[in-house]
């Protein structure tokens, strides 16, 4: 394993710190809401950061995720590249790719992805296109159709153009949010993103790729679910940055708060469930990387980030004492965001038990 980023990698990821320490600053979070940030978006389309992770890759892609987390910078940038970018890269038709990649590329397009929690696919049914909205008949794998169903919440809902669904029997189509039969509610989640509520209505839609089998499902949740634990990576290394940083300022009886054992001890902790959550998103987006199988590796990563991520941002609220409670201060941004990325991954009781099915399924396809 290479973890040692590229002179690309490196020079993206410094370029994206830059971008988010200047323009993602705690005052213009607090008067954004809930909405995305289009100047900083704009920025980082203009840099082209979205467009570079073509060639710098997932593990790019997640140092620049870190970054993100870091300033808990609300911009789909996630979404965007890997239910967009990453997803028609991959597995698109070489058509969707020359139509579809360009607008990814440039910002033009917001992708987002209507994947439930966890490894199951949403309750959302495909019927050929030219069959009534009742029609009980499902559409052929590769033929435009027609989908109706609900998925209840999907992060950047709002501010996506384009949307990548799977279907009950985990097939990719893509949908435009403007289409007759798509309908978008805003929903109000724990952190402040702009999340959206889908119903599909006979939605017309068109099959990602001509590809057959559940293959690109669970190769776009496998890089969504480590692009998403690169995302928890930054926010808990800057919810214990912030943590360090109160704790050697505060004094409690003359001495500064971080000088007691138990502060060191609970900071110590939440470092170590830091570095778990980095050490295997870049494993994860590593062997994506290189052609190998990460489909483990990436529950792996999503079962360190909800459990372990909960952890640090719950310990970087305690380690700012009654200021963590504030709703206004930023560490208690971090704390939200800490929980939402949890709850989209998935809980750690269901990630265990994903995983333990498939080691079990790879163990007894082994010859005796």
């Amino acid at each position: 394993m290479e973890f040692t980023p590229t002179d690309e990698q490196r020079a993206a990821s410094a370029l994206a710190a830059e971008i988010f320490t200047d323009l993602s600053t705690p005052e213009r979070l607090a008067a954004l809401g809930t909405t995305a940030d289009g100047h900083l978006w704009k920025a980082l389309t203009a840099a082209g950061l979205p467009e570079a992770v073509e060639d710098i890759g997932l593990l790019g892609l997640v140092l620049l995720l870190e970054e993100q987390g870091r300033t808990t910078a609300q911009v789909p940038l996630a979404a965007t590249c890997v239910h967009g970018l990453l997803a028609v890269a991959a597995h698109g038709t070489p058509e969707q790719r020359e139509r579809l990649l360009p607008p990814l590329r440039s910002g033009a397009e917001v992708a987002a992805g209507a994947f439930t929690h966890g490894g199951a696919a949403p309750p959302v049914r495909a019927a050929p296109a030219g069959a009534g909205q009742g029609a009980a008949r499902s559409a052929p794998s590769r033929a435009p159709a027609r989908l109706t169903g609900t998925v209840p919440v999907v992060p950047w809902l709002c501010e996506a153009t384009l949307l990548l669904v799977p279907d009950a029997d985990r097939r990719l189509w893509l949908v435009r949010t403007a289409d007759e039969g798509v309908g978008v509610v805003p929903v109000a989640t724990t952190a402040p993103w702009s999340a959206g509520r889908l119903t599909l209505d006979g939605a017309p839609a068109e099959p990602l790729g001509d590809a057959e089998g559940p293959g690109p499902y669970d190769e776009v949740l496998a890089t969504a679910r480590t692009a998403f634990a690169g995302l928890q990576a930054g926010v808990c290394a800057g919810a214990l940055a912030r943590a360090v940083a109160h704790t050697s300022t505060r004094e409690q009886f003359g001495r500064p708060l971080s000088t007691n054992q138990g502060v060191l001890l609970k900071a110590a902790d939440a470092h170590m469930d830091t570095e778990a959550i980095r050490v295997t998103a870049y494993e994860a987006a590593w062997r994506r990387d290189e052609g190998l199988d990460a489909a483990a590796h990436a529950m792996t990563a999503a079962w360190w980030a909800a459990e372990a991520g909960i952890r640090v941002v719950h310990a970087g609220q305690h380690l700012h004492g009654g200021i963590g409670a504030d709703v206004t201060h930023p560490a208690h941004r971090h704390f939200l965001w800490g929980r939402q990325l949890g709850a989209c991954l998935g809980s750690g009781a269901q990630l265990l038990e994903e995983l333990g099915e498939l080691l079990t399924a790879h163990r007894t396809e082994e010859p005796v």
